[in-house]
């Protein structure tokens, strides 16, 4: 049995940190390989590393002295090393990087020199292997990761390592400069090594004990998550949920390997599991609920509109012509209705109108803006009769008027559709229907 653990930038940002992340690690013999994120904040005013070391080498891009703030970086470092008593000095490798930051080696080597250096402090500290995600990690020409070379020769290196650190968020292009993933990547590093060497499980460490049903920002001690699928995960995280980074689910899913997002903090607390199917009964009716702000209703009506091959791609051309994003898409029999970010539409949104008016003659066009989408999710609304009208019901005794609501073909989420500012309680309400109750 293997397990590969991931540990966020909160769970490494100082000594004290450190430590425990060491203890989570030689309490299980099972946990053979680490990959470190940078370090996080160690308190609310605090900064991390990673957006020192873009703000640092932004001055030297702009032929600026970046010497102070270079020492600030590396006295957050020398500061872990201090309080693990650790003989270890990184005064090469901050030599090394501050030469390429003159180099002009690029945002991305800048960025990814937290994780790195991170990395070996953890090796030093567990005395495992280090290795370099540059050397094992790749991507194409177009900047795409490759998935392929890279399981070849991640797999062939962490064969020959009994136990390795591998440093999160970066990899390497083909002519060997340092390319990173999107911020956040070091879940995806994670998983990434995980399909490498078939673990039994990929922990991903961070300060919360799991995914919770709800934001906890919105709703007060609201309830984890014990057990959720890749597929509702991948539905809360694409309207808000941010536990794991989205990306991070795809390279474990296609190996089967379920990943348990557990508390640095809390190590006693179960987590989430995030498994690719179960039999395990939900312990609520949903499983959880997300949501974003900032949209706007492009309603389109058009009398025989279902007759007419062809309208819909017609009324999308006009948004794609305008680079503008779907968000979600409702339709009815006569009528379609579009939403978008209100940011990216609100300066285009005449361009929009016109061209809607050429490409699909629409009878009635109509906007409404400031609009919130909330996803309700949960395999087990499939086998609860009534949960749509759960949902209004709890919405219409707060008050809230409803604006849309489509349910997907899976049964697995109901998109709802109302005003700005009925957000938070929208959500207060669905979460108290069903699981304040527990229906």
């Amino acid at each position: 049995m293997v397990k590969v653990v991931k540990f966020g930038g909160s769970s490494l940002a100082s000594a004290e940190q450190f430590a425990k992340v060491g203890q989570i690690i030689r309490s299980d013999k099972e946990r053979k390989f680490v990959v470190p994120s940078a370090p996080g904040k160690r308190n609310a005013k605090d900064t991390k590393v990673t957006d020192m070391l873009y703000a640092c080498y932004e001055l030297a891009e702009n032929e600026q002295d970046f010497r102070i703030q270079m020492m600030k970086i590396k006295d957050r470092y020398d500061s872990i090393i201090n309080g693990l008593q650790l003989k270890l000095s990184l005064e090469e490798e901050f030599k090394q990087i501050t030469a390429n930051f003159k180099e002009k080696a690029g945002a991305d080597y800048a960025a990814s020199r937290g994780e790195y250096l991170n990395g070996i402090i953890m090796a030093n500290y567990l005395g495992y292997t280090f290795i370099d995600s540059a050397e094992v990690i790749f991507f194409d020409e177009e900047g795409n990761f490759d998935a392929e070379k890279t399981d070849k020769v991640l797999s062939a290196r962490l064969a020959e390592c009994e136990n390795a650190v591998v440093p999160g968020f970066y990899g390497s292009n083909p002519d060997g400069t340092v390319r990173t993933f999107s911020r956040g990547g070091s879940d995806i590093t994670g998983s990434i090594v995980s399909k490498a060497v078939h673990a039994s499980v990929y922990e991903n460490w961070t300060d919360v004990s799991g995914c919770l049903v709800a934001d906890p920002r919105i709703i007060k001690d609201a309830k984890p998550i014990k057990v959720i699928t890749y597929r509702e995960l991948r539905e809360l995280s694409y309207m808000g949920a941010s536990v794991l980074h989205e990306d991070a689910i795809f390279p474990v899913r296609k190996a089967g390997i379920p990943i348990n997002i557990k508390n640095t903090n809390a190590p006693e607390d179960e987590g989430t599991l995030i498994v690719e199917s179960t039999c395990q009964k939900p312990e609520f009716t949903i499983t959880g609920i997300a949501g974003k702000k900032g949209f706007v209703a492009v309603n389109i009506d058009k009398d025989m509109m279902n007759a007419e091959v062809g309208f819909c791609r017609k009324a999308l051309q006009a948004f794609e012509d305008n680079g503008i994003s779907i968000e979600h898409m409702p339709s009815g029999i006569d009528t379609m209705t579009v939403f978008v970010h209100q940011a990216e539409f609100e300066g285009k949104e005449q361009q929009v109108i016109g061209e809607l008016r050429r490409l699909a003659r629409p009878d009635v066009i109509e906007l409404e803006a400031d609009l919130a989408l909330i996803a309700v999710v949960g395999r087990g609304m499939r086998s609860n009769r009534g949960t749509a009208g759960r949902i209004f019901s709890a919405l219409a005794h707060a008050n809230i008027n409803v604006r849309m609501i489509d349910q997907g073909s899976s049964e697995l989420n109901i998109i709802i559709g109302v005003s700005n500012n009925d957000f938070d309680a929208a959500i207060q309400a669905i979460y108290d229907i069903f699981v304040e109750t527990r229906l």
